[in-house]
């Protein structure tokens, strides 16, 4: 099995544009099968109601923020664990591997917690009508109690990933997902369940998806990285790794969060089915974010391997085909939504208020399809060569300096239109993509001419 693992390492320098692929199409695929599902429940819940879409809508910022808390720290246990390894370091990889399960545990305990207590203050300040308050509860407090299943399963996820293995992850995402899809027609309609009908057949796929990962990681020990809980020893060296990039990361992945609830405060002026037809379109998009993403995280292990191995002029060779073949795919989905989403959002809803929004929104947002492709690509870049601080920034200009105070001027101040907040979008996500593409290039100029030196000095 180590023989095993320093051949794929090598095998990725070798050939680093196809390693790209080799990550991200089984990171694709698992994705993708999530994306249906998001659709697929979307679609359920809209042939409940109009409220229910709403509700829904206003639990998706908060449901981002703890899962994505915990994405951003994957993010980190996948950078750490690669760099390890790619400097052929298994005992501390093993070690940060370790570390991230506990940590999965703690926050799996917390995080429920604090949902559940301030479940009904958080919709209430987020604007939400009174009548969608008490669905918007109903289904948080239930989805919260899942959490703990979710965080486990991110940080499994991340360690294999960390491995360069994202196929075996998939396939147990896609059954968690498979029993989701079965669940909810019969929870909601069969059992009369509503909305709690959803949030209890999300629960029950993650649950299956953690015990499918206990089995393949603790009893039949499939990993080249194995656990040793008994021995273990608490690295404060280690947890700082993880922490330096999974902490802004986690931290980019909140203010994004409160961007959307704030997004959501501003839409709720033009009423509920403003919300929904946001929300709706919001699904639809993850078709676009998905390759988006699976090429990113690819870039996340490949940088961090070639880092370690001290291949720096690798991360800038790849992280270039990278954005390019992203661009391609940009384009194309782009167009194809600009023409194609009038009739893709009546799988949603049939309310033609709530398509009028969604159809406004993605045709103004497929414009800069590029600019966040570059931002995406460029971030996960910087996690895998250990610098989280770069996006976290990135972020904040894009979100906390720009989109959120532009939309309030121009919605709350200047009483403007509703396309209005996407052009505050628009105008921030061509900056933050711009400043992301220039600031990881440097970096990397930087890094390999350090590299260089250094080889030079030695030699």
């Amino acid at each position: 099995m180590g023989i095993q693992k320093l051949n794929r390492i090598d095998k990725f320098i070798k050939n680093p544009h196809r390693a790209v692929w080799q990550m991200a199409i089984p990171i694709m695929l698992g994705m993708s099968i999530q994306i249906v599902y998001g659709i697929v429940d979307m679609a359920f819940v809209g042939r409940i109601s109009g409220d229910a879409i709403a509700a829904i809508t206003f639990n998706m910022p908060l449901v981002f923020l703890f899962v994505g808390l915990t994405f951003g720290l994957g993010a980190g246990v996948t950078s750490v664990v690669a760099r390890f390894l790619g400097n052929n370091d298994k005992k501390s990889a093993e070690n940060a591997a370790e570390h991230s399960v506990l940590l999965g545990v703690f926050l799996g305990i917390v995080i429920p917690i604090i949902s559940i207590v301030f479940a009904r203050h958080i919709f209430g300040l987020l604007g939400a009508p009174a009548h969608i308050v008490p669905l918007a509860v109903k289904y948080f407090r239930i989805i919260s109690l899942g959490f703990v299943f979710n965080i486990l399963n991110i940080f499994f996820r991340s360690i294999m990933t960390g491995e360069g293995n994202t196929k075996t992850p998939m396939f147990f995402q896609a059954v968690g997902t498979v029993i989701n899809i079965i669940l909810d027609p019969i929870l909601i309609f069969s059992f009369n369940l509503g909305i709690a009908g959803a949030a209890l057949a999300s629960i029950i796929g993650q649950f299956c998806v953690t015990l499918i990962f206990i089995y393949y990681i603790f009893i039949k020990k499939r990993l080249f990285l194995q656990f040793h809980f008994s021995f273990f020893q608490f690295s404060t060296s280690i947890l700082k790794k993880i922490l330096s990039v999974g902490v802004p990361a986690s931290l980019s992945m909140i203010i994004m969060s409160f961007g959307a609830m704030l997004y959501n405060w501003l839409l709720v002026t033009f009423g509920s089915n403003a919300v929904a037809g946001y929300g709706v379109s919001r699904h639809l998009m993850q078709i676009y974010f998905l390759p988006m993403f699976a090429i990113g995280n690819s870039m996340v292990t490949l940088s961090g391997m070639f880092y370690g191995r001290e291949k720096v002029y690798l991360i800038r060779k790849t992280l270039l085909y990278a954005i390019s073949r992203g661009e391609i795919i940009s384009v194309v989905l782009g167009i194809t939504f600009y023409f194609t989403s009038p009739i893709l959002l009546k799988v949603f809803t049939s309310n033609k208020e709530i398509i009028s929004v969604g159809v406004q929104y993605i045709r103004y947002s497929v414009f800069v399809f590029p600019f966040i492709t570059i931002g995406i690509i460029s971030g996960r870049t910087f996690q895998g060569i250990g610098k989280g601080w770069p996006s976290l920034l990135i972020t904040s200009l894009r979100v906390v300096i720009v989109t959120i105070p532009l939309a309030y001027i121009f919605i709350k101040i200047m009483n403007l239109p509703i396309e209005y907040i996407w052009i505050s979008q628009i105008i921030s996500t061509i900056i933050s993509g711009i400043v992301a593409g220039i600031w990881i290039w440097i970096v990397l100029k930087r890094l390999e001419l350090t590299s260089s030196t250094i080889r030079k000095n030695v030699n």
